[in-house]
């Protein structure tokens, strides 16, 4: 009986002592990442969810804005750069850094000038669907009043 409850508790104890999990898995999809190596524009921004409202993607510009946009990703470093650059928008151009992880999100930061992601406080985490050689989209949340509704970026393969 004694050792039945001296086994109960250091199993409690052990896990109330489990460390702390990253909120973001950094283990990494790499046949994903492969998949994405290269050139790529957003064919289209879709709202899941609700018909009609305004977003502003990733703090930088409406949403309908990364239509056309261009994407370069290179995989064996895990950075690239972004270019908006549709009519009537402001035009904008970063470095990224970005991988994929094994619980099929995408992960990534906006570098500014002369600055490293580890100095990079903050980036974002998509979720990344229907992916084949020549298309994907990254799928974010949004909150539209008190519900939420999916912003669905649809990526082509650019024919180098």
């Amino acid at each position: 009986m004694k050792k039945t409850v001296f086994i109960m508790v250091m199993s409690i104890l052990a896990l109330a002592c489990k460390p702390q999990q990253s909120v973001t898995s950094t283990k990494l999809d790499n046949k994903s990442e492969r998949m994405i190596k290269g050139d790529w524009i957003i064919s289209s921004v879709k709202y899941v969810g609700s018909d009609v409202f305004k977003v502003t993607s990733f703090n930088i510009a409406d949403s309908k804005c990364f239509e056309e946009s261009l994407w370069t990703f290179v995989s064996n470093n895990n950075t690239g750069e972004m270019v908006l650059n549709k009519a009537n928008c402001a035009a904008y151009g970063s470095q990224i850094t970005w991988y994929v992880n094994k619980d099929g999100n995408f992960v990534m930061k906006f570098l500014s000038e002369g600055l490293k992601a580890k100095h990079t406080p903050s980036g974002y985490v998509l979720r990344i669907a229907n992916q084949t050689e020549t298309s994907f989209q990254l799928i974010d949340r949004a909150a539209v009043g008190s519900n939420s509704a999916e912003i669905v970026y649809q990526f082509e393969k650019m024919s180098n």
